[in-house]
């Protein structure tokens, strides 16, 4: 068996300044490796959730990492303790709502916004599902 010790996932995109600026004013993550022309690597100090973005074409990669990420079909999910209070923090800084703060009967309570690169970030709080 491979032992890890962390896991992230890393979205080829080119918006990798704009990304920078969207996740450390919006989430309050820290850069902890940043490389315009390269690679961003975003860690959040409260708890140690990490993102990464590589920039695509960069010639030390492997041609299947050239391509910008196609986002349709993709969601990050962060847990939060109380989504109505993310959903107006959320509208409150103008973030683009991709969907709307709604309840599911599976247990959720959710909205989703997206980030400058078009990738949609699930805000989720999970609460007592029903029996």
């Amino acid at each position: 068996m491979i032992e890890f010790q962390s896991m992230f996932p890393v979205i080829v995109t080119a918006e990798l300044d704009a990304l920078k600026t969207f996740y450390l004013s919006t989430f309050g993550f820290d850069a902890v490796y940043y490389d315009p022309t390269f690679y961003l690597h975003l860690v959040s100090p409260s708890t140690g959730i990490q993102l990464g973005f590589l920039m695509p074409n960069h010639p030390s990669q492997p041609d299947f990492l050239h391509t910008n990420m196609v986002t349709d079909g993709y969601v990050i999910s962060l847990e939060v303790r109380d989504a109505a209070k993310a959903f107006a923090d959320a509208k409150a800084m103008n973030l683009n709502i991709a969907m709307e703060l709604k309840e599911e009967v599976w247990g959720q309570i959710h909205f989703m916004v997206e980030d400058p690169a078009g990738t949609r970030i699930d805000i989720v709080e999970h609460v007592a599902s029903p029996k």
